[in-house]
């Protein structure tokens, strides 16, 4: 058994979070599937390093030096996409919908409009126009009603940037509501996808660096840092997933589920190492549990690929688990490390990171746009 289907056994999804052209024309994405690989998810940062890569749009651009670099980079960016859902059609039909998805981003610059990203999510839903496609919406307070407004018109939606685990449950409450609404307008709740796309390693590197600085100032004991160090990101994942645990025992979803709705899985987002002292597939390894997904880079998935280390599940929902993850929070707050100004902090950096990646990408394909011309 390979480490991808060892994974697969084991409830995870394994997802690509990485896209561009060259992957599509080479038949690398296809290879990937083929070995595994049942899903791809994608974000403005790694859309602008597709882009400024090559010549791989070259063709297309050509086509477009008359358009606004909105509309270029609109068209750009649904090619990409459209294809990679055909790519994963074998896989979204054989998983009943469950798979073979691919996410498509709406522009970050929106997060805090709601009705500029539930009018971008639409618009992506129908130019991109495949079954297997999940639309991005941040999961900031002005996108979760984007959200709930977007299932309710029966779009598949990947909730992204969610980094605290109160954040985590209103996302969870905004997509019930939205299937709900669907289901009153009359929507096939079984063709409605969503993911909670929760963010890993950014935490720790947040946590690590304010520990890292306290024990370099002499504000901590060698002994607490390594104590505390490293811990943040996984005990917060698994307190998402129990979480999740718990909203399946519900008479709210369990009447959704009824109704032939898809629960909202888990994904680990940002599951790259940071910190060169962990191993390369720590956030893989700690993080495996029933129904869940894991959007690896490449870099990740060939570190996941080539070990042979067997990989059974490793989140535990038993209260004394949860105490222990609980306990480390309260830890790190008696230290003067405060996880909701952590968390809120990371949710902030995180719109004005894509944000800014969705303006390079604009200045990029307004560069090729004038040298085309």
């Amino acid at each position: 058994m390979t480490a991808l289907q060892d994974l697969a056994a084991s409830g995870v999804s394994v997802w690509l979070d990485d896209l561009g052209r060259d992957r599509l024309t080479s038949g690398g994405l296809q290879q990937l599937v083929s070995d595994g690989v049942v899903g791809v998810t994608t974000n403005p940062s790694i859309f602008a390093s597709a882009v400024s890569q090559g010549d791989a749009y070259a063709a297309q651009m050509a086509e477009l030096t008359d358009a606004t670099p909105a509309d270029a980079l609109h068209a750009l960016m649904v090619t990409d996409v459209r294809g990679a859902c055909d790519v994963l059609s074998t896989t979204f039909e054989q998983s009943s919908a469950v798979d073979g998805r691919v996410s498509f981003e709406v522009d970050p610059r929106l997060a805090h409009d709601t009705k500029s990203t539930l009018a971008a999510a639409g618009d992506v839903w129908a130019d991109v126009d495949r079954p297997n496609l999940m639309v991005k919406i941040p999961a900031t307070l002005e996108g979760l009603p984007a959200i709930t407004a977007a299932i309710a018109e029966g779009i598949s939606v990947n909730v992204t940037l969610i980094f605290g685990v109160d954040r985590y449950a209103d996302v969870q409450d905004a997509w019930l509501a939205g299937l709900e609404d669907a289901h009153a307008q009359g929507h096939d709740l079984s063709a409605i996808g969503s993911v909670a796309s929760f963010f890993v390693s950014r935490l720790d590197t947040a946590v690590d660096r304010r520990l890292d600085a306290m024990a370099d100032a002499g504000d901590l004991d060698a002994g607490t840092h390594r104590r505390l160090r490293g811990r943040a990101a996984v005990a917060n994942a698994r307190r998402a997933y129990r979480q999740y645990q718990r909203m399946l025992q519900t008479p709210r979803w369990l009447s959704l589920a009824a109704a032939g709705a898809q629960p909202q899985r888990p994904l680990w987002a940002s599951t790259s190492t940071k910190d060169p002292t962990f191993s390369p597939t720590r956030y893989v390894d700690e993080l495996v549990a029933p129904q869940t997904v894991n959007t690896m880079p490449a870099a990740t998935l060939d570190a996941v690929a080539d070990s042979s280390a067997p990989r059974p599940v490793s989140i535990s929902i038993t209260d004394e688990a949860e105490a222990a993850d609980v306990g480390l929070f309260a830890d790190l707050a008696a230290v003067g490390i405060d996880y909701h100004q952590v968390v809120s902090d990371l949710e902030e950096a995180g719109v004005r990171s894509f944000s800014d990646a969705w303006g390079t990408l604009l200045e990029l394909v307004e560069q090729a746009q004038t040298e085309g011309n």
